[in-house]
């Protein structure tokens, strides 16, 4: 799966690089891979202290969202380490705060995806008799049949005296 969506990564990276050298040139391109470099680097590093900032003092109400945000910079300014002008422009995307309004809930979507995945057993249910109805949900139990055939062991060999 990695080899994969690395090598679709490399593809994407190589049209985009040889599309926009054969419309403006190598040397443009070059120069530009180069400025988006260094201003999605200094962008991911103004972003990254807001952020640290935030996170130290604590005082936020609004703790989901400083947590996607952050996340958000994180991956936003790992993107923009990675070489590439489609990867620069998706950090960019990412550490924008007007943008990172909407990435927000495709992350919590992710993360909540990501939590179901390792912890199966958690249901959200509500508490009390007035709202909680058997009808609503019919129950069932998720399982799966294992067909068992008993076997004996094979023997040890017989040991000559």
């Amino acid at each position: 799966m990695v080899s994969r969506l690395f090598l679709v990564y490399v593809i994407a990276e190589l049209a985009v690089v040889v599309a926009l050298a054969s419309t403006i040139g190598l040397g443009w391109t070059l120069l530009l891979l180069l400025v988006a470099f260094a201003a999605g680097l200094m962008l991911a590093g103004s972003q990254l202290k807001l952020q640290l900032t935030r996170l130290r003092s604590g005082l936020s109400a609004d703790q989901p969202r400083l947590a996607a945000d952050t996340t958000a910079v994180a991956v936003g300014t790992l993107l923009m380490v990675v070489p590439g002008l489609v990867t620069s422009a998706a950090g960019l995307l990412l550490l924008l705060p007007p943008t990172r309004a909407v990435v927000r809930p495709v992350l919590a979507a992710m993360a909540v995806r990501g939590i179901g995945r390792r912890f199966p057993l958690i249901t959200v249910a509500t508490v009390g008799a007035d709202r909680f109805d058997h009808r609503a949900r019919p129950d069932y139990i998720d399982g799966e049949v294992i067909n068992v055939t008993e076997v004996d062991p094979p023997a040890l060999p017989l040991r000559p005296e």
